[in-house]
């Protein structure tokens, strides 16, 4: 007998995954793939789209007919800020720009020069702060001044993870999570897109919206619509608890995720880089970030060449020492314009008055962790739950100064593998048990 099987694929800018899990939501195989990198018209490097398409539907062709399993449904998580665009035909037209390729200056000073709105009030009400490539809707702008016979040609752009949905289903949608990514396309105070896209026409090369979780059903097989990645990996943590929680994740950014926070973002907040995203069903999830793993990693290695040690010995140390004012002293060197922080200037933290690599690296983390606990504290309401995942969810330092910065609140972390593929699962599921409702009472 066949096993009953669902599939993720999971597309990152390096690695490609494609996950499957059982009925109880275990991995039982995983498959990764490597796609080189090609170039753009201009010589930029970008996503070699053709090969990543062939690789999504040869995998679906080879789980469509496995002789020992069943594929029940697949969903799609990938990065954001990259759009596919689409010809006449229904086929990819233009490369898969990278989110990193430089925006003229003269497009944007362009694009902000037409606005009717102060640029810091457009940032704020589509909680996309200035950032070329990556406010995706900036892409159509720019194809649209620079490259207008091309951008003529374009019938539909879709978004990375609805585009890997497109491929299987031939159905087009734009999802909330994509567009609720720094776009620049949407005006949260609204709760529409903004007036800028309607003014532009650009509302007439995006796909319909949809909050539905399921694009179509192929051959008795459930299809994703897909969804961004940082929304996807918020999801295993949503079925936890019913109770308000923050989630705290952490790697070369620590960004502090808040899905019960639904008040409007401020320019203050956005000053001090904080954001607004939505959720798949249109919901506001607040953000804020601060480049910890970025500064701790640079600071060991000043602090492990300074008293001559290996740079992993910090992985030595078990308790963390109570905090001291000295810790104040701490001087970031990789965050200037960024968190709560951003006109700190970067410095150089003297580390002449310590007399051993611990000695240092507890005042680091206790530096660190002021500021991160400045940038939590913007958008924590009243939360007693705070979870962390992410590589510092194993540092015991961290663990500890984090629950003494807030001693009012139970932090915890989850063992959740794949936490991304996880959740795309999860938001298939949700599609599924909606649907199945619908059939019982129709």
């Amino acid at each position: 007998m066949k096993k009953s099987i669902y599939a993720v694929f999971d597309v990152g800018k390096t690695n490609k995954k494609v996950l499957l899990f059982d009925e109880d939501r275990q991995i039982i195989d995983e498959h990764q793939q490597v796609c080189l990198e090609t170039v753009d018209e201009e010589g930029f490097p970008c996503e070699t789209l053709s090969r990543l398409s062939q690789w999504v539907q040869d995998r679906w062709h080879t789980l469509r007919h496995n002789p020992h399993y069943s594929l029940k449904g697949v969903n799609f998580t990938s990065y954001g800020a990259s759009f596919v665009h689409l010809g006449a035909n229904g086929q990819p037209i233009l490369p898969l720009y990278n989110y990193l390729k430089p925006m003229p200056p003269a497009v944007s000073a362009q694009f902000y020069a037409e606005l009717d709105e102060d640029p810091v009030d457009f940032a704020t009400a589509t909680c996309s702060p200035q950032m070329g490539m990556l406010n995706s809707g900036m892409q159509l702008y720019w194809l649209k001044q620079t490259k207008p016979e091309q951008y003529a040609r374009i019938r539909t752009s879709l978004h990375l993870p609805q585009y890997l949905s497109y491929l299987i289903t031939g159905e087009a949608f734009s999802d909330y999570t994509s567009v609720g990514c720094h776009t620049g396309l949407w005006d949260f105070k609204r709760n529409q897109y903004h007036d800028w896209v309607y003014r532009e026409g650009i509302d007439d090369k995006l796909a319909p919206l949809t909050k539905d979780s399921i694009a179509s059903v192929v051959d008795g097989i459930l299809v994703g619509v897909g969804l961004h990645d940082s929304s996807a990996a918020l999801l295993p943590y949503m079925q936890q608890d019913e109770k308000p929680f923050l989630l705290i994740s952490t790697g070369t950014w620590a960004v502090t995720l808040s899905p019960f926070n639904r008040e409007p973002l401020s320019p203050e907040l956005l000053r001090r880089d904080c954001l607004s995203f939505l959720s798949p069903k249109g919901e506001m999830t607040k953000a804020s970030r601060v480049f910890f793993g970025r500064e701790h990693d640079f600071q060991v290695q000043r602090i492990a060449h300074h008293f001559h040690v290996k740079p992993d010995f910090y992985h030595s140390l078990m308790l963390a020492r109570p905090y001291d004012e000295a810790s104040h002293d701490f001087q970031p060197w990789c965050m200037r314009g960024t968190g709560p922080f951003p006109e700190r200037q970067a410095g150089e933290w003297d580390l002449s008055g310590f007399n051993t690599a611990g000695d240092a690296y507890h005042h680091l983390m206790h530096g660190l962790m002021d500021i991160l606990t400045e940038s939590i504290n913007l958008i924590r309401r009243d939360e007693k739950l705070i979870y962390v995942d992410g590589g510092f969810a194993r540092n015991p330092l961290f663990m500890q100064i984090l629950s003494w910065n807030f001693p009012d609140a139970k932090i915890k972390t989850l063992e959740v593998p794949q936490a991304t593929a996880l959740g795309a699962l999860i938001h298939l599921e949700q599609g599924e048990a909606w649907k199945k409702t619908q059939l019982l009472f129709s």
